[in-house]
């Protein structure tokens, strides 16, 4: 059993060690020169202002929620795709189905508001 899992453990060990290589060949011959202009913080060319912690709304969060649930549960239709044939009539009305209850919750979102952007 553990020979199907060691070509994956032998890359996993080789590509550890060539980026903890790399990063050890950065800092011991990487140039060092800090300087005032280098360690100042920097935002879109311009001197940033506040702090740089601040509250985000609610929506963008919810926003971002909502895009990541969509996208996963679209995501589910690309192997039903790949077999669609093999499953016949059954297939069909399980992927209608899932379409429908997702269908139901953005409906639902898009009736509470929650795709304003305010």
């Amino acid at each position: 059993m553990w020979n199907d899992y060691f070509s994956i453990l032998t890359l996993v060990v080789l590509v550890s060690g060539l980026a903890g290589l790399v990063l050890l060949l950065s800092k011991v011959f990487g140039p060092r020169n800090p300087s005032a202009a280098k360690q100042a913080p920097y935002e879109s060319g311009m001197v940033p202002f506040g702090p740089a912690m601040r509250r985000l709304p609610v929506s963008f969060y919810l926003t971002a929620t909502l895009f990541i649930v969509f996208d996963i549960e679209i995501v589910f239709l690309f192997p039903w795709a790949v077999v669609f044939r093999q499953l016949g009539w059954f297939g069909l009305v399980e992927v209608g189905v899932f379409l429908f209850v997702l269908l139901v919750g953005f409906l639902y979102i898009w009736a509470k508001g929650a795709l304003q952007w305010e």
